[in-house]
């Protein structure tokens, strides 16, 4: 299945890239589709001008080994998924430099590699919230491709039409993914009756212990005939495993992923629709920033960009 058509590398030129051009050149194989590397960099000085030829002529040589490195790894010849090279020094930052490539461009996924080990600094969660397009954001992934662990993350309550579709768009990738990959799919998603800690814990409010177990056991219910028919309607085939977790998303999905090895995790980063400088929610930035994987993170349809193409 073709997701991507046109792909956009984004690189400051900070680390060697290897690791998250792997990815950028996996993907561009397997969709088929034009691979753009993009580097920004800060403009050096004026005092320092006299050097700035031979700055760039560097940081050209260094995408250049970089590439030939991430393309030996993967036993991939030159002719196979071919990288356009940009360079661009800017005064913006990085981040708005990108996301303008991407609307001038209509690039339909930006990789970039995460700026930490652990969580996602500054220009990554930039790019999370206001990149119009689907951001992955590349740490290492140490097993072959036929090993790679893809899960999803889904909540099926949805409460309007574009969280939805975003659902469904959600299983549709990671079902893609996961083919060119183990060919199996980890399915989470969480429930909760919210407030249940409240009700147990508050010796002011006394409810029957029945009647605190039947109203679980109908969120529980609920929450899995929801779960149900939106699978039903994705209808994404192949081999999959749905997991129920009891609790907060924000504790229970990096918990998973992290126990369970998980390499890459797709999902969605909603909270309003059609809202211009839309911000991710609360809970979509509290499990990020518990993540230790690769993430590939979507958008809902019609999400507008603060960010202006020029």
């Amino acid at each position: 299945m073709r997701n991507f058509n046109n792909i956009i590398y984004a690189s400051t030129g900070i680390g060697d890239d290897v690791e998250g051009l792997k990815q950028a050149l996996s993907l561009a194989r397997n969709n088929n589709a034009a691979l753009k590397f993009l580097l920004v960099y800060p403009e050096l000085p004026s005092s320092q001008a006299a050097y700035r030829d031979k700055f760039r002529e560097f940081m050209a040589e260094q995408v250049e080994t970089a590439v030939q490195a991430a393309r030996a790894a993967l036993n991939m010849d030159a002719g196979d998924a071919p990288v356009r090279v940009e360079m661009e020094s800017s005064d913006s930052p990085q981040a708005v430099t990108f996301i303008r490539h991407v609307l001038r461009e209509t690039h339909d996924l930006l990789i970039k590699e995460a700026e930490s080990e652990e969580g996602f600094m500054a220009m990554d969660m930039t790019l999370l919230r206001k990149c119009p397009c689907p951001v992955w954001l590349a740490r290492p992934i140490p097993r072959s491709r036929q090993e790679i662990r893809v899960a999803v993350a889904i909540n099926p309550e949805n409460r309007d039409q574009a969280e939805h579709d975003l659902s469904l768009r959600l299983l549709e990738l990671a079902r893609s993914l996961a083919d060119s990959c183990s060919g199996e799919l980890d399915i989470l998603s969480c429930w909760d009756f919210e407030f249940e800690k409240f009700l147990r814990g508050n010796t002011r409010v006394s409810v029957p212990e029945t009647t605190m177990r039947s109203t679980i056991e109908n969120a529980q219910s609920s929450h899995q005939t929801e779960l149900k028919n939106l699978l039903t309607e994705a209808a994404i085939g192949g081999v999959f495993h749905v997991h129920r977790l009891k609790g907060r998303a924000e504790k229970m999905i990096p918990f998973f992923v992290k126990n369970k090895h998980v390499d890459i995790l797709v999902m969605g980063t909603l909270a309003r629709t059609g809202i211009l400088g839309y911000l991710m929610g609360n809970t979509a930035e509290d499990i990020i920033k518990e993540l230790e994987c690769a993430v590939l993170a979507l958008k809902p349809g019609g999400f507008i960009s603060p960010v202006k193409a020029y």
